[in-house]
């Protein structure tokens, strides 16, 4: 297929890139570059372009078969924060998106969605029958983007699958490429981040519902959550129709788990110190990713939260090495 991705210089972004280009579909990638690198994606491929320019982004999609949908704001706390700037971002440069889809004749979209539109459930593990209820302005978005989306199956005819992800994490060993957001937000990094600096990072909470009084959360590997692209588009390649999916490992870490992992893939001692509960975080959230499985035939290569870990400390030192040259 002819794939535009947008957002493709990002994190997850540029790992579904890579893994594109080895299945044999032809890529382009636009990115604004706020939040990515240009050295994530490969030579000849990017395209400095916003998603809200609309006439631009259609213009650049002409000849495409599908669009994957990843450029958007991701700090849950941020959101909370400034809710305006992730419904800008995030919703309406959706819709321009969208509205670039129509313009240019693309019928198909994978879009990345979030866990956080189930906001605080009851249910363990979470199914995509369970309610959407987001509990922050970054999920409200991504689930008026899953809504908008659904009209526009019925409307306009443009199938789409939405991925569902848990906590995206880790790093593609032959890539070279991993996670560096400014300013991060993510666990892993930040565990790292702290370690390399010496100044604490912040665990928010330890009186959650949970044994160890911190947050659970499914931590899915990165080139796990790429091969979901690939099956969401071999889906809709054949002609499936409009889906959401879970992309999680249906296992669940606290975050004093993954400080234990990250001293043991590092061998030094994470700096930590216990803040108070940061708005909008669920206790828990693992995923029942059992219809991704039964469907798309998808499952994941990273069980074990150390060896993910492990790949995510791998880049770090890459990262690092490259900082100080």
């Amino acid at each position: 297929m002819r794939v535009l991705v947008t957002g493709g210089a990002g994190y997850i972004g540029s790992h579904t890139v890579r893994f594109l280009i080895e299945a044999g579909h032809a890529v382009s990638v636009v990115d604004n570059l706020k939040h990515g690198y240009a050295h994530n994606v490969p030579d000849g491929l990017l395209h400095v372009l916003d998603v809200a320019d609309t006439d631009a982004l259609a213009e650049r999609m002409r000849g495409c078969d599908a669009v994957v949908h990843f450029a958007a704001l991701i700090g849950v706390g941020e959101s909370t924060k400034l809710p305006e700037l992730h419904f800008r971002n995030n919703l309406a440069g959706s819709i321009s998106v969208v509205e670039a889809m129509v313009r240019a004749g693309v019928s198909n979209i994978v879009f990345s969605s979030t866990a956080a539109v189930y906001g605080e459930t009851a249910l363990d593990p979470i199914p995509e029958s369970a309610p959407i209820a987001p509990s922050n302005p970054y999920g409200e978005t991504k689930a008026m983007v899953e809504r908008m989306l659904d009209w526009m199956d019925a409307r306009r005819g443009i199938r789409s699958v939405r991925l569902r992800y848990f906590n995206a994490c880790g790093a593609e060993p032959r890539f070279g490429i991993g996670e560096e957001h400014e300013p991060e937000t993510h666990l892993i990094p930040l565990l790292f981040r702290a370690i390399d600096s010496g100044r604490p990072v912040t665990v928010f909470g330890d009186d959650y519902p949970t044994p160890d009084g911190t947050c659970i959360r499914d931590y899915v590997h990165v080139s796990d959550l790429a091969s979901a692209h690939l099956a969401a588009l071999d889906h809709l390649e054949k002609g499936g129709s409009t889906r959401a999916y879970n992309v999680g490992t249906g296992r669940g870490h606290s975050v004093f788990e993954v400080i234990r992992a990250v001293e043991e893939a590092t061998g030094r001692k994470v700096p930590y110190f216990v803040g108070s509960r940061r708005d909008g975080d669920p206790p828990r959230l693992v995923a029942d990713a059992g219809k991704l499985r039964a469907e798309l035939g998808w499952s994941p290569r990273y069980l074990d939260l150390r060896e993910t870990v492990r790949t995510a400390w791998d880049f770090e030192r890459v990262r690092l090495a490259r900082r100080a040259m």
